[in-house]
C-alpha cells in the first residue's frame, strides 16, 4: 500500500475529527502518543471496527498486531460478529507464532 493509499484511510477514520493523516501514522509508528483524544489502542481498535483484514495487515506489522489484538481490545468490540471473528484471529496468530518458535 502506497503513501498516499494510507493518508486516505486515516483521513476517512478520523473524517470528523480534525486530525491530520500525518498525526495518525506517528502514532501508528509510535513516534507520539496521541493524534487528538486516540491513542495508538483506540486508532486500532477502530481501524478493526472498520476496515478489512488485508487493510489492517498494511497499517500494522503482524508484531504490532499481536500486540494491540488483547482480550480487552476484542471485548470492547462493537459487533459480536466482529468479536467472534478476531478472536480466532488472535487465538491463530498465537498459534502460528508458537509453531515458528
Amino acid at each position: 500500500m502506497n503513501q498516499a493509499e494510507k493518508n486516505r484511510i486515516y483521513r476517512q477514520i478520523v473524517w470528523d475529527y480534525d486530525i491530520s493523516p500525518e498525526e495518525i501514522e506517528a502514532v501508528i509508528k509510535g513516534e507520539i502518543k496521541t493524534a487528538g483524544h486516540y491513542t495508538k489502542e483506540g486508532l486500532f481498535k477502530k481501524f478493526i471496527e472498520t476496515y478489512p483484514w488485508f487493510t489492517i495487515t498494511a497499517l500494522f506489522d503482524i508484531n504490532e498486531i499481536r500486540t494491540l489484538l488483547t482480550e480487552s481490545t476484542i471485548s470492547m468490540l462493537r459487533s459480536q460478529d466482529l468479536r467472534k471473528k478476531y478472536k480466532f484471529i488472535r487465538e491463530r496468530l498465537q498459534q502460528i507464532i508458537s509453531d515458528a518458535g
